[in-house]
């Protein structure tokens, strides 16, 4: 079998090439992240407040961050079909391992179909 100088086949370097160029959306390479919408019934009923203490709507294009600060910006772009939104954080989540951020139902249905429950996005941070 063949393999090239960096120790990879021909058939696994195409692969990789491959990978590297889904992953590549939009001029910026990520690494793929997944993420998750949120949203509470009893909140349509009584309001319930995010961790800034701004009232939760899943109607607005927000989303949960465990790690970046309050009123940043954020692009979420699903690698699968390309599509994007743009959201700001006001909430801290998800607690569920391997979730990089909460989207509000909103915004994730902005991306993928709520039924899917998560996607693999990317994420660039723009204010």
């Amino acid at each position: 079998m063949l393999k090239l100088a960096i120790g990879l086949t021909p058939a696994a370097l195409m692969l990789s090439v491959a990978i590297f160029v889904l992953m590549t959306i939009g001029g910026f390479a990520c690494s793929p992240a997944r993420v998750s919408w949120y949203g509470h019934e009893s909140c349509v009923s009584s309001p319930c407040r995010t961790a800034t203490g701004e009232r939760f709507t899943g109607e607005d294009m927000t989303a949960a961050s465990l790690t970046l600060p309050f009123g940043a910006r954020v692009i979420v772009q699903n690698v699968r079909n390309g599509r994007s939104v743009q959201v700001r954080i006001n909430d801290r989540g998800p607690y569920i391992r391997g979730r990089a951020m909460d989207l509000s139902k909103a915004a994730f249905a902005k991306i993928a179909p709520l039924g899917q429950g998560t996607a693999r996005v990317c994420l660039e941070r723009v204010g």
